[in-house]
C-alpha cells in the first residue's frame, strides 16, 4: 500500500476535542435535512469489486442534491441562523460544490447568498451557482485570500459567514454522509474495514469518521487528497498542520484548499488511520472507470478515492471498503478528455 500513513490505533470518535460535533450532533442534522437533502444510495459493482479483489461500496453523492455532498453542510447551518439575523443574508466562499450548496439552501430558506468564487472555477459550477440565485463574486485564488474578500462583505452588509468546512454544523451536516453509510453497510450485510474518503479542507471526511468510528468499531478511516494537495496526509505525518505549495496544480478543483481545517485536522488527527495521494491521470482514469463501469458522471475532486482503490493506493483485497464518489459537476470538456482515455475502464 502507497500512503502517507499514520497508526492512530483503534479509531474512536470519543475525546473529540472542545467544539466537534459528536454523533449526536450528526443524528440531530440528519433530522434537520430529512426532506431536503436525498439519501443517496451505497452502490456495489462486481467489475469493480473483481477488480480490486475485494467487496467495494461506493457513496453515490454525485446523486446529492446540487450534485456534490455539500448540500448537506450548508443547509444544516443555514436552518439554524436565528430569524433577525437573516436579513443580512449569507456570504461564503467556495470553488463551487460548497457555493450551490448554500445557494440551494439558502434559497429553499428564503435568505439571500453572496458567494466568492475564484475566477478559474468551472464555468458549470459558476453557471449553476448564479441559476440558484446567488449573486457571485470573483477573486484571483493565486493572488488573493478568498477568507479575506469574503470577510469585507460579510462586515459590509452584515452577513452570515457559512464556511466550507472549519464549522462544526458544517461538519455534522457532512457527517450524516457517514451516517448513512454506516446504516447502509449494515442493512446490506457488510461489515465495513476501511472507509476512503475525499479530502480538501477536511469537512466531509472529519464528519464522515466520526459518525463511522461510532457505529463501525475497528473501521480505518483515510483521507484521499490530490498529489500536491496532500497536506491533510502530510499534517497527519506531521502532528501539526502544514501548507501546500502555492505552486501546486491539479485539475481537482474542489479539494485545493491551502491547509487543512483547525477544528478538521483537530478531529482528523484522532480518528484518521492515514491519508492517500492520487495524481490527475490517475483520476481521470477513474472518471472514466465511474462512467463507463458504474455509469455514473464524477467531477476530478469527486474521484479521489476511486483513483486510489484503482490506482493500488490501498490495497483492498479481501476487504470490504466503503469510498465516497463525492461530486459529480465537472465542466464537459474537462468529463471529455478523461473518458477519451484509452484503456482506463
Amino acid at each position: 500500500m502507497t500512503s502517507s500513513h499514520i497508526s492512530t490505533g483503534k479509531p474512536d470518535a470519543a475525546g473529540l476535542p472542545s467544539g466537534a460535533p459528536g454523533l449526536a450532533e450528526i443524528e440531530a442534522a440528519a433530522a434537520r435535512l430529512a426532506g431536503h437533502a436525498f439519501l443517496t444510495p451505497l452502490l456495489e459493482s462486481a467489475a469493480l469489486n473483481e477488480r480490486i479483489g475485494g467487496r467495494v461500496l461506493i457513496k453515490a453523492e454525485t446523486l446529492q442534491r446540487t450534485g456534490s455532498f455539500k448540500f448537506r453542510g450548508a443547509f444544516n447551518k443555514i436552518s439554524q441562523i436565528p430569524e433577525a439575523a437573516r436579513g443580512g443574508g449569507v456570504i461564503a466562499y467556495s470553488s463551487g460544490n460548497h457555493a450551490q450548496g448554500v445557494a440551494a439552501a439558502a434559497r429553499l430558506l428564503g435568505i439571500a447568498a453572496t458567494i466568492v468564487m475564484p475566477a478559474d472555477a468551472p464555468v458549470i459550477k459558476i453557471e449553476n451557482t448564479k441559476a440558484l440565485g446567488a449573486e457571485v463574486i470573483f477573486y484571483d485564488r493565486h493572488r488573493e485570500a478568498r477568507e479575506e474578500v469574503a470577510e469585507r462583505l460579510r462586515a459590509e452588509r452584515k452577513a452570515t459567514l457559512v464556511r466550507p468546512y472549519d464549522d462544526p454544523d458544517i461538519i455534522a451536516g457532512q457527517g450524516t454522509c457517514g451516517l448513512e453509510i454506516a446504516r447502509q453497510a449494515e442493512a446490506a450485510g457488510a461489515h465495513l474495514d476501511a472507509a476512503l474518503v475525499c479530502c480538501g479542507g477536511g469537512g466531509l471526511i472529519s464528519g464522515t469518521a466520526t459518525a463511522l468510528s461510532s457505529l463501525s468499531p475497528g473501521i480505518a478511516v483515510y483521507a484521499v487528497e490530490p498529489e500536491g494537495f496532500d497536506d491533510t496526509a502530510r499534517s497527519l505525518a506531521a502532528g501539526q498542520r502544514v501548507t501546500n505549495d502555492p505552486a501546486a496544480r491539479s485539475f481537482c478543483d474542489a479539494l485545493l484548499a491551502p491547509t487543512p481545517g483547525e477544528l478538521t485536522f483537530s478531529i482528523n488527527r484522532r480518528l484518521l488511520a492515514g491519508g492517500l495521494g492520487v495524481g490527475d491521470q490517475d483520476v481521470a482514469r477513474a472518471m472514466n472507470f465511474a462512467f463507463r463501469a458504474l455509469k455514473l458522471v464524477a467531477e476530478p475532486g469527486g474521484a479521489v478515492a476511486l483513483a486510489a482503490l484503482l490506482a493500488g493506493k490501498f490495497d483492498a483485497r479481501d476487504k470490504t471498503v466503503a469510498i465516497t464518489l463525492s461530486g459529480g459537476n465537472v465542466d464537459p470538456a474537462t468529463f471529455a478528455r478523461a473518458i477519451a482515455l484509452p484503456g482506463a475502464a
